[in-house]
């Protein structure tokens, strides 16, 4: 994605377009677009499936420089839920990714949270959060009623 594209998606696009771009980061492993997601701020948190949680821009940073050693990653977001305010957006995301295995591709599920801030340089990044999930499709649990009366 060009920068001007980038600049549009953070300032004056939404934050599910900046989710847009995050994950295109992902799967391009491009550490600067990436990393331009993320608010400029100490306590910006990570936490990767099964890993320890990472508190800083560069501490996410070289997390995701060593990810994208092995290449990018192909993460696709599926059944986005959002809860949207003013200056804050929290959406789970359930993650495809598609992984390579000795029998050939594959595909796992990932939980996670991304929390967004709408801050001076626009909506930015403030946390990610991502659970194991399974081999299978991820189901949920919901409340909903299954039947409208």
């Amino acid at each position: 994605m060009s920068k001007a594209k980038l600049q549009a998606a953070t300032l004056g696009g939404s934050a599910s377009d900046l989710e847009a771009v995050f994950y295109d980061a992902l799967q391009s492993a491009n550490i600067e677009k990436l990393m331009a997601c993320w608010a400029d701020e100490d306590e910006v948190v990570c936490v990767h499936p099964g890993g320890t949680r990472l508190v800083g821009i560069g501490a996410i940073r070289a997390a995701f420089e060593a990810l994208f050693s092995n290449g990018s990653i192909r993460a696709i977001p599926e059944r986005v839920r959002s809860v949207d305010s003013l200056a804050s957006s929290v959406h789970s995301v359930v993650e495809r990714i598609e992984v390579m295995t000795p029998q050939g591709p594959q595909q796992a599920y990932v939980i996670a949270t991304n929390v967004y801030h709408k801050t001076a340089q626009g909506w930015r990044l403030v946390a990610h959060h991502a659970s194991p999930g399974t081999l299978a499709e991820v189901h949920e649990a919901n409340d909903a009623p299954q039947v409208l009366h």
